[in-house]
C-alpha cells in the first residue's frame, strides 16, 4: 500500500496542494483526474522521487518498492536499431546474456566462487521477472494489442501510437510494484486506444493513470482520485458511478442552497425593517435586535456549502467570426497526394462547405496532420481555398503555434491585443487569472497550452477552423466546453481527432482514411461502425438514453424542480448499472 497523509506543496508562484491525503492499494487500477494545471504531473514526480521535493506531510512507501513509468511526452528514438521484441524484452535479454556470459567464463576460470555468486544473483533476478515465461508474455501482449505482426520490425519504424503501446508493454513486463502512466492515451487512434484499454485491464498490479480520455475512464478503472482546487477526493468505484455521485451531490447542494438563499432573503428583509425602525426609534433593545440579526446573517453566509468537486468552473470557449459566409465551398481538395518514405495519401478528393463540421479519421501516420497543415498554408496546387476564408489553426505540436519563451501576456500581444488589461480580461474566461498570465509558456502543462491555443483560435474570429487533436491534454470539463463551442460555431470546422465523444457530439460527418484515400461517411454510420467493433450490442442505445436523462436533470435544476431531478436520478442509476 502507498499512503499519502496531509501533503502540502507549492511553487513560488502557485500553491498546488493543501493537506491532501489518499491511499493506493495492491491491484487497484486508479484514474487520476483534475483540471489542467491542478498539479497532477507534479504529484506523480513527488511519488517517483520524494527526496527531490520539499513538501510538508507524510509519504509512506516501501523503500524497496519498484516503480514503472510511462511519460506523456516520450519520444521515439529514431537511432534505435533494435526490434520491437528486443525493445520490450530489453531487461530480460540483458540478464539472459549475462547468465550465458557467466556460464562461459566459469568454464575456464580458476576461481569460480565470485562468479557463482554473480550467477546466482542473475538467476534470482531472472526468476523474479518470470524469465521462463517472458517470451510467451511478450507474445500475449502483442496479440492483445493486435501488434504481433510488428514483432520483428525496428522500433524506429513504428508509428507514434504504436511506440506508446510498446512502451506500456515494456513497463508492464518488468513487473513493477507500482506502475504510473501520465496521459498514455494522447494522440492514440481509436484502434490503439482500444489496445491500451485491453493492456490496462489485463494488468494485475497496482496502477495509477493520469487521463482525461472518457473512453478509458468509463472502461478501465476501479478507483478515482480527483485533484481540484488544492484538495483531493477519493472514490472507490467506476468513473460513471463517480460522475453519478457528483450529480447526486449537486442536486442536494443546489436544493440546500435555494433553501439557504430564501432564509437569507427573509433575514435580510427583517434587518432592513429593523434599520428603518431604528431611524425613528432609538431604544437600546432595537439596536441589540438589529446587531443580533446582522450576526445571524453573517453566520448564514459563512455556512454556505462549498463543494469544489461538484461545481467546477468550465472555461468559456466561444468561436465567433467576423465574416459569416454564404452556403459555398470554402475548401476544395482535388487529386491531392502526399508521400514521405512511402505514399501516404493518393488522389484524395473532398469539399468542405462554409458551415460543415467535419472530422478526419484515420490511423496514426496516415498523413492527416500533413494534409491539415497544407490546407492552412494554402500553397499546394491540389488545394483551393475561397478568397473570403479566414482560417485559424490549432496544432498538436504546441510549439508550432505558441512560443515557449513568451509569457502568456506577450503571446497575446503578438496575437493582436492592444493592452495587458484587455488580455487579462479575455483570458480570465479561459481560467488564466492572477500571476499565471506572467508565466512563460514553457512552464505550463500540456492542457494549459492547448487551452491557450483555443483562446488564440477564438480571438482570431476566423470563419474556418483547422483543429489538429484539439482535445489532447484537455480535462473533461474543458472537453465539454469545447464541444459546446463547436456546436454553436457558425463557420466551418475541419478537425483531426481520435476522441470518439468529441467527434460524435459535434461533427456533421467524417472523412475516413482507408487504403491511402479518403471517403465520406455519415455520422450515424460512423457511430454504428465504432459501436459494432468495440461495444456490446445494446450499449449505443443505453448511452443515448443516459445522455437524454442527464440533459433532463440539468433542465430540472435550472427550473429548481428538485423532485423531478431526484426522480430522474433513479432512472439514470438503472442505466449506469447496464453500462
Amino acid at each position: 500500500m502507498i499512503k499519502v497523509e496531509r501533503l502540502s506543496f507549492s511553487f513560488p508562484q502557485k500553491e498546488l496542494y493543501n493537506n491532501i491525503s489518499f491511499t493506493l492499494e495492491e491491484a487497484q487500477h486508479c484514474a487520476f483526474i483534475g483540471t489542467s494545471g491542478s498539479g497532477k504531473s507534479t504529484l506523480i514526480e513527488i511519488l517517483k522521487d520524494p527526496e527531490k521535493y520539499l513538501f510538508d506531510g507524510k509519504l509512506e512507501m516501501d523503500p524497496d518498492c519498484t516503480i514503472g513509468y510511462v511519460s506523456q511526452f516520450s519520444e521515439l528514438d529514431n537511432t534505435k536499431e533494435t526490434t520491437v521484441f528486443e525493445y520490450i524484452g530489453e531487461r530480460f535479454i540483458k540478464i539472459q546474456n549475462e547468465i550465458q556470459s557467466l556460464c562461459t567464463e566459469m568454464e575456464t576460470s580458476p576461481d569460480i566462487e565470485p562468479l557463482l555468486e554473480k550467477y546466482q544473483f542473475a538467476l534470482d533476478a531472472f526468476d523474479a521477472m518470470g524469465g521462463d515465461d517472458v517470451e510467451s508474455n511478450i507474445h500475449k501482449q502483442l496479440n492483445l494489442a493486435n501488434l504481433m505482426k510488428r514483432r520483428d520490425i525496428k522500433v524506429s519504424d513504428l508509428s507514434g501510437g504504436e511506440f506508446k503501446l510498446i512502451q506500456v508493454m515494456k513497463e508492464m513486463l518488468n513487473r513493477p510494484d507500482f506502475m504510473i502512466m501520465d496521459e498514455p492515451d494522447v494522440f492514440l487512434d481509436f484502434e490503439n486506444l482500444n489496445a491500451l484499454k485491453k493492456l490496462i485491464n489485463s494488468y494485475k498490479g497496482m496502477l495509477l493513470v493520469v487521463t482525461h480520455n472518457r473512453y478509458l475512464l468509463n472502461h478501465c478503472f476501479n478507483k478515482i482520485i480527483h485533484l481540484e482546487n488544492m484538495e483531493i477526493q477519493e472514490f472507490d468505484g467506476r468513473y460513471m458511478e463517480y460522475s453519478f455521485s457528483l450529480l447526486q451531490t449537486k442536486i442536494e447542494l443546489q436544493e440546500i442552497a435555494v433553501a439557504e438563499h430564501e432564509e437569507i432573503e427573509r433575514n435580510e428583509n427583517i434587518i432592513n425593517n429593523l434599520r428603518v425602525i431604528a431611524t425613528y426609534n432609538s431604544e437600546a433593545s432595537r439596536g441589540r435586535a438589529l446587531k443580533a440579526r446582522v450576526r445571524f446573517q453573517e453566520r448564514l453566509e459563512a455556512r454556505r456549502i462549498k463543494a469544489p468537486f461538484v461545481d467546477i468552473k468550465q472555461p468559456h470557449i466561444s468561436f465567433g467570426l467576423d465574416n459569416e459566409m454564404e452556403d459555398t465551398i470554402v475548401v476544395n481538395v482535388n487529386n491531392y497526394s502526399v508521400a514521405f518514405d512511402e505514399l501516404l495519401l493518393d488522389k484524395v478528393n473532398f469539399k468542405i462547405k462554409s458551415t460543415d463540421k467535419v472530422a478526419i479519421i484515420g490511423s496514426n501516420g496516415t498523413g492527416k496532420t500533413t494534409l491539415l497543415r497544407e490546407i492552412y498554408k494554402n500553397n499546394h496546387d491540389s488545394i483551393e481555398i475561397d478568397a473570403d476564408v479566414k482560417a485559424a489553426y490549432l496544432s498538436q505540436l504546441q510549439g508550432e503555434m505558441l512560443k515557449d519563451s513568451n509569457t502568456i501576456l506577450e503571446e497575446f500581444i503578438d496575437a493582436g491585443f492592444k493592452t495587458y488589461d484587455e488580455i487579462k480580461l479575455y483570458l480570465s474566461s479561459y481560467g488564466f487569472e492572477g500571476e499565471i498570465v506572467s508565466q512563460k509558456i514553457e512552464s505550463l502543462s500540456g492542457g494549459e497550452k492547448n487551452i491557450l491555443q483555443l483562446a488564440k483560435v477564438s480571438a482570431s474570429k476566423a470563419n474556418v477552423l483547422l483543429l489538429d487533436e484539439p482535445t489532447s491534454h484537455l480535462d473533461t470539463y474543458t472537453q465539454l466546453a469545447l464541444e459546446k463551442a463547436i456546436k454553436e460555431f457558425k463557420g466551418a470546422i475541419l478537425m483531426i481527432s481520435h476522441d470518439f465523444y468529441c467527434v460524435v457530439n459535434g461533427m456533421d460527418y467524417v472523412l475516413i482514411i482507408e487504403d491511402k484515400t479518403i471517403r465520406k461517411m455519415s455520422m450515424p454510420t460512423f457511430r454504428e461502425m465504432i459501436y459494432a467493433s468495440h461495444f456490446d450490442r445494446d450499449y449505443l442505445e443505453t448511452e443515448r438514453k443516459k445522455k437524454a436523462i442527464e440533459m433532463k436533470i440539468e433542465m430540472a435544476l435550472k427550473d429548481t424542480d428538485f423532485e423531478l431531478a431526484k426522480g430522474l436520478l433513479d432512472e439514470l442509476e438503472g442505466l449506469i448499472k447496464l453500462l
